[in-house]
C-alpha cells in the first residue's frame, strides 16, 4: 500500500507543525499536487536542477525540502529564468515540493535538537522562543470499563503532560444516563428505554499541538457511538518552542578544540572560529542557518559559543566585544536535516504499513568551496 501525498504532508506536520513557523515563512506545499500515490520520496537541503535530477533518477515524486523554492508570492512564472526554469522542470516531472522550514527548525526532536545532539549537548533549552503551546481541558464519559484503554490511547497522542510530568489525569466515577433513539446502535442499554451506565468522567490537560491527534484517539479508542465530551481552553501557560538550543557540553574544552569538534560532528570540511582558541568553552547556543541576529541573544542566555552560519564581520566584531566566541560551520550545516527527516518519516510511515520509500539527497547544494 501507497501512501498519498497529504498522507505524507501529516506526518510532516506532526514533525513539525505549521504553526510553529515563523510569521510570513513559506511551507507547506509549493509545487505540485499531493492528491496522488507516491512511490518515493526525496529529502533535499535544497531544490536545484541536480536535485531535481536525482528526483527524476529515482522516480521520487515528491520532495521534502528544508528550504522554500518560492519565498515571494510570483508575479510572473518566466521559464527563462533560472526560478522559473526549475518550477517548469518540477511540473513537467510531476514533481511535487513539500517545505518545512522554520517549523522544523523550532520543532521539538527538529532540526536545532539534531545539530545540538550532534555535538553532545547535555541539559538543553530554547535559544529563542517562537511559540509557547495554548492548553486544553478535555473531558471525557466512559464505561469503567474502558477508561484505562481510553486514558491510555489519549496519553501516547500526547494528552496529559504537565511540565515534567506524563501521564496526568484526574478520574471521577458516576452515573451516567441517556435513551437510544431510532438509529441509532448502542453499546450499552435499549432503544426507546432510559438506560444507565456506570461511568468514569476522565479529564486530562491537552496541548494544542497534540489537541487533534488526542480527540481522534480518544474517539477511536471510546466504545459508545456517540461520545461525550467537552474540550476547552484554560488560562496556563503551555510548552515553549523556538529557534535554537542552549545546553552544555560534558566537560569544558578550550575552543580551538570544541572547533574541530564541530567540523567533525557536523561534517563540514572547515569552521570559522570567533574567539580566543586556548578559551575554555562549555555553554554552547547553536542555531541552525544564518544566526546573526541572535548573538545578544546567546550572550544574555549565558552561552561561552554560538555554533551558527552566516556571521558577517561585524557581527563577529560585535560578539568578540561582548566576550562570545563564535564558531561558524556555515549555512550548509543544515544538511543534517537529509538523514534525519529521511529516516523519522520512513519510520512513520511503516508503523502505518505503507510501501512508500523515502531517499536522502545525496546531492551537494553548498555553493562555497575552499581554494
Amino acid at each position: 500500500m501507497l501512501a498519498r501525498g497529504e498522507t505524507i504532508a501529516q506526518l510532516m506536520e506532526r514533525l513539525a507543525p505549521k504553526h510553529f513557523a515563523v510569521e510570513g515563512d513559506k511551507i507547506g506545499l509549493q509545487v505540485g499536487s499531493l492528491r496522488k500515490e507516491i512511490k518515493r520520496v526525496l529529502v533535499t537541503l535544497d531544490v536545484n536542477p541536480d536535485v531535481v535530477k536525482e528526483a527524476v533518477g529515482l522516480g521520487a515524486e515528491l520532495i521534502v525540502a528544508h528550504h522554500p523554492i518560492i519565498y515571494r508570492p510570483l508575479a510572473h512564472l518566466q521559464t527563462d529564468t533560472p526560478a522559473g526554469a526549475l518550477a517548469a522542470e518540477l511540473i513537467k516531472r510531476d514533481i511535487a515540493v513539500y517545505v518545512s522550514h522554520t517549523n522544523l527548525d523550532t520543532a521539538e526532536g527538529g532540526l536545532n535538537d539534531w545539530m545540538a545532539e550532534a555535538l553532545g549537548l547535555e541539559g538543553r533549552d530554547v535559544l529563542e522562543e517562537v511559540h509557547t503551546d495554548k492548553l486544553y481541558k478535555l473531558a471525557v464519559f466512559v464505561p469503567r470499563t474502558h477508561g484505562e484503554a481510553v486514558r491510555d490511547a489519549m496519553f501516547r497522542a500526547g494528552g496529559g503532560w504537565i511540565g515534567n510530568y506524563s501521564h496526568c489525569s484526574f478520574n471521577v466515577d458516576g452515573i451516567g444516563t441517556f435513551m437510544p433513539r431510532e438509529g441509532s446502535d448502542p453499546f450499552i442499554g435499549e432503544k426507546g428505554k432510559l438506560a444507565s451506565a456506570e461511568e468514569t468522567r476522565i479529564e486530562i490537560i491537552v496541548p494544542e499541538s497534540a489537541r487533534k491527534a488526542v480527540v481522534q484517539a480518544m474517539l477511536k479508542a471510546h466504545p459508545y457511538e456517540e461520545v461525550a465530551y467537552d474540550l476547552y481552553g484554560v488560562d496556563l501557560k503551555g510548552r515553549s518552542f523556538g529557534l535554537g538550543r542552549v545546553g552544555k557540553l560534558p566537560a569544558a574544552m578550550p575552543l580551538d578544540d570544541f572547533a574541530d569538534h564541530v567540523k567533525e560532528r557536523l561534517g563540514m570540511p572547515f569552521v570559522r572560529v570567533v574567539g580566543d582558541g586556548a578559551r575554555p568553552v562549555r555553554k554552547v547556543a547553536v542555531l541552525g542557518g544564518s544566526g546573526r541576529s541572535y548573538i545578544k541573544r546567546a550572550m544574555f542566555m549565558g552561552a561561552d559559543v554560538l555554533v551558527t552560519g552566516d556571521i558577517d564581520f561585524h557581527s563577529a566584531q560585535d560578539a568578540e566585544a561582548g566576550g562570545l566566541a563564535i564558531v561558524d560551520p556555515g549555512h550548509y550545516a543544515e544538511k543534517i536535516m537529509r538523514p534525519k527527516t529521511a529516516q523519522w518519516l520512513r519510520e512513520r510511515l511503516a508503523e502505518k504499513g505503507y510501501a512508500t520509500e523515502v531517499f536522502a539527497s545525496e546531492v551537494h547544494t553548498d555553493p562555497f568551496r575552499l581554494k
